[in-house]
């Protein structure tokens, strides 16, 4: 099938696939409420086959040392389907399944599959890599570009992380937690119990991000956008916390954003 943008609708809300730029969800829509920061790198990607930064854009595999694109130097960023184009499995009026198999710079062959799906108050985005050949290391995770303002106050954050992973001169983990400190951030949390970061843009709209992945980045550095980044492992995961993608043994991770008008 086509990459051409889906669109998804569910009560009033509407949500915009856009396989041709990255999987990405080019926009959400609550209400004439439009959620996400426009743009064709922005609205929320998927990040695939890892998350956040590699150290100097290399990670180990057993002896095996692979190098990555340095497209944030020195480091690598944010995996590489994003910049790719997915194919469209199939698509309901509220459900979208998106494919995208890995290819160079990426070492080793595999398949990501995303299902978008949308109801009145909800949008779920899951997620799975597979291989059917040799095993790797691999991470899962989204990057929603939430509007700060939505037409009135700015949005306020909400959540209890367990910890903090200590950030370095290097914007990487020195892998020390220490207690949540307070923003601006550009930062990975500890929430063991799963994510759960809940969006208020007072008097207009409340939204939930929650995971049950333990791992979340805040980055609320720019001026027009927050991002809430749930993921399977923190920033360098792939030389710290790796997790294996086998041939029994898919990785998958889900993020669900739950919404009520104010």
């Amino acid at each position: 099938m086509s990459n051409e943008d889906i669109t998804l609708t569910a009560g009033d809300a509407e949500a915009t696939v856009q396989p041709g730029n990255g999987g990405r969800i080019g926009g959400l829509r609550v209400g004439g409420l439009e959620l996400l920061r426009q743009g064709e790198r922005f609205g929320c990607f998927p990040m695939v086959p890892w998350c956040g930064r590699i150290r100097d854009g290399r990670f180990r595999d057993g002896a095996v040392v692979h190098q990555m694109p340095l497209n944030s130097p020195p480091h690598a960023i944010h995996g590489t389907a994003r910049d790719g184009a997915w194919s469209t499995a199939r698509v309901s009026a509220g459900e979208a399944v998106i494919t995208y198999d890995l290819v160079e710079p990426w070492p080793y062959p595999g398949r990501v599959t995303q299902v978008v799906a949308l109801t009145e108050d909800a949008l779920t985005l899951s997620m799975s890599v597979e291989t059917y050949e040799s095993s790797f290391p691999a991470q899962i995770g989204w990057h929603p570009w939430f509007h700060r303002n939505l037409g009135g106050e700015d949005v306020r954050l909400d959540f209890e992380p367990a910890w903090q992973e200590e950030r370095g001169a290097d914007h990487l983990p020195t892998g020390h937690r220490v207690d949540p400190k307070p923003g601006p951030w550009d930062d990975c949390f500890g929430m063991p119990g799963g994510v759960d970061v809940t969006l208020t843009w007072p008097g207009q709209l409340q939204l939930s991000v929650t995971s049950p992945e333990e791992w979340v980045v805040v980055y609320d550095e720019q001026e027009s956008a927050v991002c809430v980044e749930p993921q399977t492992g923190p920033p360098d995961g792939l030389n710290t916390r790796p997790r294996l993608v086998t041939p029994l043994e898919p990785l998958e991770a889900t993020t669900t954003w739950t919404w009520r008008r104010a």
